[in-house]
């Protein structure tokens, strides 16, 4: 199975200038994080806050620059130092943040913030960008109704579901997904990671998932490396680093983490669903 992306010794170092009593001094932000995502398939990134997932998941995609290391997209590899995007990358990767309203424009209509990417990356007519925004719409579970309609007259998981229809606009073949249920609520949450895996299965997209909730990783990812001050201290199949974790650190996140049964709250939605 091809590898859709890879990053190899990854390094993010900033520069925090002193004051009157502060030295300056630098911060390792990533400190030589290596891994590699097949096509199709999901890497969870886990840790604590602070610890360089969020950093990490700009760098991929370049929306911020990265201070040494490789990144390699679809074969391509891609000059990491330099941020941000570039028109031919954009096609390729998505990034869907934790706040989906903050990531929406407020003025804009649904249909114009989904047919937007078309406009900007695309000589497409307005007409198709129109069809093809109508289509994504309800592939992410909303309806025609709601192609007219503004942010704020949504909930927040009809936003998330707005926010990775336009992700997925111009067709990328990976999605960086940071923290992108931990605003919702628990059964709307198991609502969007059915809707993701849906979308994996359907357009063969591979994630790099972002997040803090165990049992989210648990539920979603392929593979999972887990980041404790900058460093990747664990990185298994999700078996192996849930059945037998072997850094310290990995154990104390384990222990330490309640644990929200996703599989039930599922099984609900789905018998709901068969009893409407």
């Amino acid at each position: 199975m091809s590898v859709i992306v890879e990053g190899k010794n990854i390094v993010r170092d900033y520069h925090v200038p002193g004051g009157l009593l502060k030295k300056a001094r630098t911060v390792h932000a990533v400190k030589g994080v290596s891994f590699s995502v097949e096509k199709g398939k999901t890497l969870a990134i886990v840790g604590e806050s602070g610890c360089g997932k969020s950093t990490l998941a700009r760098i991929i995609t370049l929306i911020d620059s990265a201070t040494a290391g490789d990144l390699i997209i679809e074969g391509q590899k891609v000059d990491i130092a330099k941020a941000p995007l570039t028109a031919e990358m954009r096609r390729k990767v998505q990034i869907i943040f934790q706040n989906p309203y903050g990531s929406l424009n407020p003025r804009q209509k649904i249909g114009d913030v989904l047919a937007e990417p078309l406009k900007i990356n695309t000589d497409m007519p307005a007409s198709e960008r129109n069809d093809r925004a109508m289509a994504m719409l309800k592939k992410v579970g909303l309806g025609p109704e709601h192609f007219n309609r503004y942010p704020h007259m949504f909930s927040g998981g009809q936003r998330q579901r707005i926010a990775i229809a336009r992700a997925l606009m111009l067709n990328p073949s990976l999605l960086v997904l940071d923290e992108p249920v931990s605003a919702l609520d628990l059964s709307v949450q198991a609502q969007v990671l059915n809707l993701l895996a849906d979308l994996q299965d359907e357009f063969d997209l591979t994630y790099i998932f972002i997040s803090h909730d165990l049992s989210v990783v648990r539920y979603i990812a392929d593979e999972v490396m887990v980041m404790y001050y900058g460093e990747a201290v664990e990185y298994g199949t999700r078996e192996a680093v849930f059945s037998n974790p072997q850094h310290d650190y990995t154990k104390t996140l384990f222990a330490a983490t309640p644990r929200a049964d996703v599989d039930s709250i599922r099984a609900r939605i789905a018998a709901k669903k068969a009893a409407a």
